[in-house]
């Protein structure tokens, strides 16, 4: 007996060794119960459900909350991801002539599903209360991405283990982003943006239960993420009511053409998803949209998204008249904005990386011909203007002409704007480590996550430049201003507010001799010349 009963007792101590528990917390509609992470002692709550499934009858509507489930779920295991597409890949954009290319993006992540409202948390060992909360974003054009790369834990460490981290999805690509009159009248537009701000709210409802703050939240995104930000930012009219956010972190600010919900391109592209849905002779198409399997929209979805021109998107938020009055340059002129501060970082050569810029047309590319098949709603005039500022700044061949273009139009500039309209209460700075491509920076946000695995070592393998790199973003994150480090050890010198007089920016570098540079530098009068170029043509950009 006493043999059974010591047998018995050492099974139990064994699970319970195998895998911590963490205390379990109810939500009301949901008790959720994490996991310790044994070597570090923080809290894991994977798959935590903020919304229902948007399926069926909800396809292409607000996002709703949960319906209560019984019993305690084990939130230790990441949930499904968002149904995914890819990049463009046309040398040519569809909004110009008719072309077609097949699928060519793939997943390893976990399975992908419309029932992918979820988020993830971490939680530092201190179980200290009240902490500041960061809300990261993630990127992929609004098209891909999910939690499932993007370990909120990394997050807690580079805080010293004073924030809570929060990871969450939104719906992607057509489930996300389809737009058109029928889906006005019939529908939702920006979904994935509404998925976004609900959870947002449950944050505000819920992360005291965790151990954050809900008056100290900063929402951080990388690309598509960081877009979202400024769309936050500017959000109904900047009044967005009850507060959800005190600041926000932008990296590598992607801010894509943002048309009219049912101008000539959002009309196109439903037109599209109709036909490729079977849905053309319906006579109520949105209705029919709703009834289609999931396989044959995400097919569609996945068609028409590598149908665009190489390296864009064509599933992306528009001006809806609700959540977004008008185009976002007009919103951040007007100076209503939801937050406080910024923190905004970009890399030099955003589209060095060779998703973004067709690489095979080094030889061939024609800068006039190049802008036009970015920005397909600009005049031949302003065509013309654009492509003789940019052979006359001295940038290089051609196809590193284009590479200018397209990084400082889609990525850099909107930084700018947004620190303008900040008017003093925000902080640049550049990412610069050659390559300096697109997500090169990924890596020192998420080294133990999937995503540092997916784009290799970090490009500056340094513990000096990890640290005031990384830390940086959760100092501002704990006090909304950089300078003030958590971490003694650190070394980043005085990092300046940017000011339109001031114009000072920190530089994250390394020599030759691959010795760490952290510098304060102006921004130059000729980079912002062009800046002031792509703001004067927006209207026709839809920026």
């Amino acid at each position: 007996m006493r043999v059974l009963f010591a047998s018995s007792l050492l099974a139990v101590l064994t699970a319970s060794l195998a895998a911590p528990q963490a205390p379990v917390v109810d939500l009301g509609y949901a008790k959720y119960q994490g996991t310790v992470n044994r070597d570090t002692g923080n809290v894991q709550y994977l798959g935590v459900r903020y919304a229902a499934a948007p399926t069926g009858s909800l396809r292409w509507r607000e996002p709703h909350a949960p319906e209560a489930t019984s019993g305690v779920q084990l939130a230790n295991k990441q949930p499904n991801t968002c149904m995914q597409a890819g990049n463009g890949a046309n040398t040519v954009s569809p909004f110009l002539n008719s072309t077609s290319l097949t699928r060519r993006q793939t997943s390893d992540a976990p399975a992908a599903s419309e029932d992918c409202l979820f988020l993830n948390i971490a939680a530092p060992a201190s179980g200290k209360k009240n902490l500041p909360v960061v809300v990261w974003i993630h990127p992929g054009g609004y098209t891909w991405g999910d939690a499932y790369h993007y370990t909120p834990e990394d997050l807690v460490n580079e805080a010293g283990g004073q924030a809570i981290a929060v990871v969450i999805q939104y719906r992607l690509g057509v489930f996300g982003f389809l737009s058109s009159q029928k889906v006005h009248d019939g529908g939702v537009l920006n979904a994935g943006l509404l998925d976004q701000q609900f959870a947002f709210e449950w944050i505000q409802k819920h992360i005291s239960k965790f151990g954050g703050d809900p008056s100290k939240v900063t929402i951080w995104g990388d690309s598509a993420g960081a877009g979202s930000g400024i769309l936050h930012l500017v959000a109904n009219n900047g009044n967005t009511h009850p507060r959800l956010f005190r600041g926000v972190i932008t990296s590598s600010t992607y801010l894509p053409p943002l048309y009219d919900y049912n101008s000539r391109i959002p009309e196109r592209v439903f037109s599209e998803v109709v036909d490729q849905s079977g849905c053309s002779s319906a006579s109520d198409a949105l209705a029919c949209l709703r009834q289609t399997d999931v396989d044959v929209l995400n097919q569609a979805n996945n068609n028409i998204t590598a149908e665009g021109f190489y390296g864009l998107l064509t599933f992306t938020p528009v001006v809806d008249g609700k959540f977004l009055t008008d185009r976002p340059t007009v919103l951040l002129r007007r100076g209503h904005l939801n937050g406080d501060a910024v923190l905004s970082v970009t890399n030099t050569f955003e589209s060095g990386r060779p998703n973004l810029v067709d690489p095979s047309t080094a030889d061939t590319v024609k800068i006039p011909e190049y802008i036009a098949n970015l920005w397909p709603e600009l005049t031949q005039e302003q065509i013309n203007e654009g492509a003789a500022l940019y052979e006359n700044a001295a940038l290089g061949a051609p196809i590193d002409q284009a590479i200018a273009i397209n990084s400082e139009s889609v990525f850099i500039c909107p930084t700018y704007w947004l620190l303008s309209a900040l008017k003093g209460k925000g902080f640049k700075g550049e990412f610069a480590v050659p390559p300096g491509w697109h997500v090169n920076d990924l890596v020192y946000y998420f080294p133990n996550s999937i995503t540092g695995q997916q784009f290799s070592s970090p490009p500056f393998n340094n513990t000096e430049f990890r640290n005031n790199f990384a830390q940086s973003f959760l100092n501002f994150v704990i006090s909304q201003d950089p300078n003030v480090k958590w971490d003694p050890s650190n070394t980043l010198p005085h990092w300046p507010r940017w000011t339109e007089g001031g114009r000072a920016e920190m530089l994250f570098n390394k020599t030759e001799a691959d010795e760490p540079v952290f510098k304060v530098t102006p921004t130059t009068d000729s980079f912002l010349k062009r800046c002031d170029f792509w703001e004067s043509v927006s209207a026709n950009s839809a920026q």
